[in-house]
């Protein structure tokens, strides 16, 4: 892995003298108050401002603070005139921007685009309190308001459409977003290091336009190839077209398979070729790259935006590239012209050591809501100001989540004394803490100091996940660390229960059965949600996750260990419709397993399109893309359109009279009319309740008319349960509304 300066190297800006402030100021009054005569950096931010680490503004912010710099936050600002944008002047370096913890768009609309009425990042989920496009908006705004300021865009919004990317709410290929925001620089991912870089050699008279090589960051060029670099064509290292077998961009070289080869010389090709596997269960074949002397000087060419943007199977190339080249031991550069310009990547920030780390959640958070807001509820921010974050980044690679894409697959953990100082900071100082803390986790609840053992292999590793098809042998999954955490938070005076509260990946946990039981015996309260996310292999493998026999396996392990306890507690699987790769009668399958397990979905989870996911490429394309993708041929199954969206939600949703009409039909289509009927074996029965289905359906059991289906409330998917920061890093912990697990 890269070197990088330690976070808390730098020499502080001179203004450190002037102290810490109780909460980052929101108006001139609070400036007057610190003494400040101006900001140094402003923030602006689709949330309300919690001064708490879980919350991106807050996070970042006070990292700057630390760093010496005076920092004000705009926060929801009206974003129809520039005047909010003003308010607490101009300031000295920069705007951070940021649409705030979650996607704008999957903040404001449903998976079926449906606009919701509340917005849990605001004060009393007040809706419409943010525009479409937050960074968009804002950035045209802070230009507006101060021209020649130089702007920075963040945060999830900003880092999943750092490219070129298919936006779902239009159904088109979008420009990058910081072509779009006229921003001069995009921070992506984690973005502790690039935002403290930007900072200081801002503060040193550096020019914005100078600041081109720093790592997680994309900015604007002229297009062509730039002096001293070397250029590779993507398509040259992966050609869209039919080849056979696929490459399988998961599969690496390992000792092994370099053993093998200097065993068989007649099997090695030229440099830049692909040698065929014997293993043709799986179609995995040896890639070996063309690298250049030079990686840190070599950049690879993304097809342009005007190609993704009119050729789908361009885009599902580019987005495949694009995810082979996240790690941050063995990333290249990424460009893509955007007409007459280049949007350019430099490779993903290293990621933070467990001291950096400690660091950042050490800082002088106040841990409540700004004073502003008065007793106003921020239903957010009641349900994270009980938790801990652990760690960050999650090496499960699902297709459809943002996680992985945003905050990296190494993981980075926190100190065991760091936590447990936050936690007795909750219990003496956060109002209303009653002695449980409601989670401590991430983005996942078990791979806290999970990591390969070994770092040269880790820094060399193209596989997208560390768990799919299988664990792989180099990863170390000893919850050993966790364990002994749990121990220690539950021990401290004042704490009553220690509750986990983050999706568990049961896969993991499997393998530790000393880890479930510590779970199950003393952290579950009652109910504990998982997610299979399906029970069928075509759609299990177009998310890479693992079959439903995991999932037996565990809950096994979780009845055990429930009952040796002496607790009734249950699990709550979680499931979604409509992903790519999935039939109707996949669906049918899953609404059987749900019946025969005694499982009533209360809510519907319905795939949403991220942008940048790899899923994504797939909904768009219509191509696996988890292979090499091919003009003729790996084509899947894509659920499009409202009535077969809402068919696969009803599956889920079998036992909801307002979803027979629909699922008879169905059923009678698939030719599975056997499943109508008034027994036990049957999924839905041949009568229908008066006052439920669709218009003319029920008239067996009462002679009038129906209304027409009710349309089940969607949580929009796992875009954004990732703890997204401000400018590049933190969601809230995905214990809000819209994490599931």
């Amino acid at each position: 892995m890269h070197a990088a300066p330690d976070l808390f190297s730098h020499r502080k800006f001179w203004a450190h003298r002037l102290g810490v402030a109780p909460q980052l100021p929101m108006s001139r009054e609070e400036m007057d108050e610190l003494g400040w005569d101006s900001c140094d950096i402003i923030l602006v931010t689709g949330d309300a401002y919690i001064d708490h680490p879980s919350f991106g503004m807050a996070l970042i912010g006070r990292l700057l603070e630390n760093q010496g710099f005076r920092v004000g936050i705009i926060s929801q600002p009206d974003w129809l005139s520039a005047d909010d944008f003003k308010q607490l002047g101009k300031p000295n370096l920069f705007f951070g921007v940021t649409g705030g913890n979650m996607d704008s768009m999957v903040n404001r609309y449903t998976s079926d685009r449906r606009m919701r009425s509340n917005d849990a990042y605001t004060a009393d989920g007040e809706g419409g309190k943010r525009p479409d496009r937050c960074v968009v908006a804002y950035s045209q705004r802070c230009r507006e308001a101060y021209k020649g300021v130089p702007i920075i865009i963040g945060g999830i919004e900003a880092s999943l459409r750092r490219i070129a990317h298919f936006d779902y709410w239009s159904e088109k290929v979008r420009r990058s977003v910081i072509m779009d925001a006229k921003a001069d620089i995009l921070v992506y991912g984690n973005g502790e290091r690039q935002v403290v870089e930007i900072a200081h050699r801002l503060a040193e008279n550096e020019p914005v336009s100078q600041l081109t090589d720093i790592r997680g960051t994309a900015f604007i060029t002229k297009h062509g190839q730039r002096d001293g670099w070397w250029e590779k064509d993507s398509t040259s290292v992966d050609t869209p077209g039919k080849v056979n077998p696929p490459i399988d961009p998961y599969a690496m070289q390992t000792e092994a398979s370099c053993a093998d080869e200097k065993a068989k010389p007649e099997n090695v090709k030229p440099e830049g070729t692909v040698a065929e596997s014997t293993t043709t269960k799986t179609n995995v074949i040896r890639f070996h790259k063309i690298m250049p002397k030079d990686s840190s000087m070599s950049v690879i060419r993304l097809p342009a935006y005007n190609e993704v943007r009119n050729d789908p199977i361009l885009y599902a190339h580019t987005s495949r590239i694009l995810h082979l080249e996240t790690n941050p031991g063995n990333a290249l550069a990424l460009v893509q012209q955007h007409g007459e310009r280049d949007v350019w990547l430099n490779p993903p920030p290293i990621p933070l050591k467990t001291e950096e780390m400690d660091g950042v959640f050490d800082l002088p958070y106040s841990r409540v809501a700004h004073k502003s807001y008065g007793d106003r509820n921020i239903p957010a921010y009641e349900m994270i100001r009980f938790s801990v974050n652990i760690m960050r980044g999650c090496f499960g690679g699902c297709t459809f989540c943002s996680i992985t894409e945003h905050e990296g697959r190494i993981i980075q953990s926190r100190s065991e004394d760091s936590i447990i100082k936050e936690v007795e900071a909750i219990r003496d100082t956060t109002p209303g803490f009653t002695g449980v803390i409601s989670d401590l986790g991430g983005p996942t609840a078990n791979m806290y100091r999970l990591a390969c053992k070994s770092e040269e292999i880790e820094a060399s590793c193209r596989r997208l996940s560390c768990v799919f098809p299988g664990i792989c042998k180099n990863l170390n999954t000893d919850h050993t660390p966790l364990i002994k955490l749990y121990r220690r938070a539950r021990a401290l005076p004042g704490i009553k229960k220690i509750l986990i509260a983050s999706g568990l990946r049961y896969d993991l946990a499997v393998l530790s059965p000393e880890y479930v039981k510590e779970l199950v015996t003393h952290h579950v309260g009652g109910y504990l949600k998982i997610a299979p996310e399906h029970t069928e292999e075509g759609p299990l493998e177009q998310m890479m996750k693992p079959g439903i026999g995991t999932y037996d396996k565990f809950k096994a392990m979780f009845d055990k260990y429930s009952k040796a306890a002496g607790k009734e507690q249950y699990l709550i699987p979680y499931f979604i419709a409509a992903h790519p790769g999935t039939t109707d009668k996949d669906m049918l399958n899953l609404a059987l397993w749900l019946k025969n397990n005694g499982f009533r979905a209360d809510q519907v989870q319905a795939y949403l399109p991220s942008p940048m996911a790899a899923a994504t490429a797939m909904y768009h394309s219509g191509k696996n893309t988890l292979h090499k993708v091919r003009r003729n041929g790996g084509d899947i199954t894509v659920p499009k359109g409202i009535k077969v969206r809402r068919l696969h939600k009803a599956f889920l949703r079998y036992h909801d009279a307002e979803n027979w009409p629909m699922l008879r039909e169905a059923l009678q289509k698939m030719g599975r009319a056997d499943l109508i009927g008034n027994g036990k074996k049957h999924l839905i029965p041949a009568w229908q309740p008066a006052g439920t289905g669709e218009q003319g359906e029920g008239k067996r059991k009462a002679g009038k008319s129906q209304g027409s289906p009710s349309d089940q409330k969607n949580i929009s998917f796992r875009t954004q349960h990732v703890r997204a920061k401000a400018v590049g890093n933190k969601s809230t912990s995905g214990k809000a509304k819209q994490r599931r697990r």
